[in-house]
């Protein structure tokens, strides 16, 4: 059994500086470097470098960030057969910024990813009788996105839809989300509910369950996270950690939350990993170079206990 992404694969293009610009301003920065990124690649690669079985399904480029793109997901233990190469649009790019609080804006120009349709969703069918989890965002077409997630629900596999970019949707596709992980900006968005703290997100993960979602998860970074089902309800806080860039620390949750569940762990469980992998993730700079690996996790765990 293994675990699917389905999504974008993008190169980060980062720059560091000690505040974000305003309008018209000028500033000097502190770094530069390009990093893989795309949140469906770096859910994949969070999955991957925690020793589970990942896949990934997408669409790249033919140019040399496409090329590196593949070597990086083959060597974090992401199966690379459901990505395509497109001769017609350039690799997706993401031109990201990280001011001296860890904080980041980030701007993506599609590229292939926003070809990805239903070549893919053909591809993706015979690996869904095996699967586990399917993981989902939307950085591809969202008519994409709730073809594969229909698809994932007649073969039985769990669906875990990570709404970002942020996102008014369709509640046919709440209906087919086993599992849904807003942060708190996402949560507004899909609710119309401010999300301060824990009350503010049982009112807005009551509105998701009626619109059709099975359970929702509120991310909400230094709070923690907020899980309820419509019975159940766990409020887990937040690791502290010194954080340095914040880039993909959602991704690394939810991939963390797929691997966990593939291996049958319990939700208390599956919340803890979650949990842990968002916040290790924001302890290195970058999106894919900074998802922690099993043996990371399980150290960080120890010695951080709940």
């Amino acid at each position: 059994m293994y675990v699917i992404s389905l999504g974008s694969i993008n190169m980060d293009l980062v720059v560091r500086t000690p505040r974000f610009a305003n309008p018209g301003e000028t500033l000097v920065g502190l770094d530069f470097y390009t990093a893989p990124g795309g949140k469906g690649a770096n859910q994949a690669v969070s999955a991957g470098k925690l020793g589970v079985d990942a896949l990934m399904f997408g669409r790249i480029g033919d140019d040399f960030f496409g090329t590196n793109l593949l070597k990086n997901l083959r060597e974090n233990n992401v199966g690379i057969d459901g990505v395509k190469t497109d001769d017609t649009l350039p690799t997706g790019t993401a031109l990201i910024t990280v001011d001296n609080n860890a904080e980041n804006t980030i701007i993506i120009i599609p590229g292939s990813n926003g070809a990805v349709g239903d070549a893919e969703i053909k591809d993706l069918i015979p690996f869904l009788q095996k699967a586990d989890v399917l993981m989902l965002q939307l950085e591809i077409p969202l008519d994409t996105v709730m073809a594969a997630a229909k698809l994932a629900k007649e073969n039985g596999v769990k669906v875990l839809l990570d709404p970002a970019p942020a996102r008014e949707l369709p509640d046919e596709l709440l209906q087919l989300c086993d599992f849904i992980t807003p942060n708190e900006t996402e949560a507004q968005i899909l609710t119309g509910i401010k999300v301060n703290d824990p009350t503010d997100a049982k009112k807005a993960a009551e509105i998701l369950l009626k619109r059709g979602a099975q359970a929702v998860i509120v991310k909400m970074s230094s709070q923690g996270s907020y899980y309820y089902d419509g019975s159940r309800e766990i409020l887990f806080p937040a690791y502290k950690v010194d954080a340095v860039d914040t880039v993909a620390a959602g991704d690394a949750f939810n991939g963390g939350f797929a691997a966990a569940f593939s291996e049958g762990k319990t939700i208390e469980e599956i919340l803890k990993w979650a949990n842990a992998c968002g916040a290790l993730s924001t302890t290195k700079p970058g999106a894919q170079p900074s998802m922690p690996s099993r043996e990371e996790l399980i150290t960080f765990m120890k010695g951080n206990p709940r």
